[in-house]
């Protein structure tokens, strides 16, 4: 009798094989759009050696799974995946940000966002769970519902949510395309089920937006925030850990807010 939690015409044989090393990696390249000559010559090994790890007939080394890893840009949290598939321990923690491990990593955020004011900064995870902000933000919370700012307060939910900071953004639309580019370019890079349920949440086209408007990664589209009777113009970067050993740290990101005019810079600096 088949197990009822199998799907339809999957075998045990099948799942075992979709969570070998050798599957997970091809599951990589091919999201990389690479082929195996492609990852061959980028990891310096042979492109029969690449199709022996995906096929499982050659067991690769921790130290090999690390390369080809590398070369695909996986994720450290994923790169622990590769790991145990290939039946080794994990390489990478996973600490919180004020473990004492990170203690100079959360002090370079920290010096980061007081750098920033009196311009808003804040930094969020993978999730977009907002986890730090300077205190230019804090007048911005100042009418959101309650319930929105309970931990993990979610940015994308905060900004979009008519209780939340949606009722300021003059140009809605515009943030959505944004959030929605964003978040499919995040997706395609690594896929996350939590993610991918928020997008289809809030981010999903609306009836209005049959098309799904996005935005082209280098255009660059102020937020306006219409606050007191004026409208403020934003625009922001993006700045991540170049190196990090850390799954915590590899996954937040500290987004900057900046004037894009002289009587928003005036509003933040009176």
């Amino acid at each position: 009798m088949k197990s009822h939690f199998m799907a339809s015409g999957t075998t045990m044989s099948t799942l075992l094989i979709m969570h070998t090393v050798g599957h997970l990696l091809r599951q990589w390249r091919q999201r990389r759009g690479l082929s195996q000559l492609d990852l061959a010559i980028a990891a310096d090994v042979s492109a029969r050696h690449v199709s022996l790890v995906e096929t499982g007939r050659s067991r690769p080394s921790p130290d090999m799974i690390l390369r080809l890893a590398d070369q695909l840009h996986v994720p450290l949290r994923d790169r622990n995946r590769l790991l145990l598939a290939g039946g080794f321990a994990p390489r990478y923690p996973e600490r919180p940000l004020d473990d004492t491990a990170l203690s100079a990593a959360l002090d370079a955020v920290r010096r980061v966002l007081r750098a920033h004011e009196p311009f808003p900064a804040l930094v969020f995870d993978r999730r977009w769970n907002i986890v730090l902000t300077n205190r230019a933000v804090d007048p911005f919370f100042a009418q959101v519902a309650p319930d929105l700012l309970r931990p993990p307060v979610n940015l994308i939910r905060l900004g979009l949510d008519p209780r939340g900071l949606a009722p300021l953004v003059v140009n809605l639309a515009d943030v959505r395309a944004v959030f929605r580019s964003r978040v499919s370019r995040q997706l395609a890079v690594a896929p996350d089920e939590e993610l991918t349920a928020l997008y289809e949440e809030l981010l999903n086209p609306l009836p209005e937006d049959p098309t799904g408007q996005r935005v082209d990664a280098d255009v660059v589209i102020p937020m306006i925030l219409r606050i007191g009777g004026r409208e403020l113009r934003l625009f922001s970067t993006i700045t991540t850990f170049g190196t990090p050993t850390d799954i915590t740290v590899d996954e937040i990101a500290i987004e900057s807010y900046y004037p894009a005019d002289a009587q928003s810079a005036a509003y933040f600096t009176r």
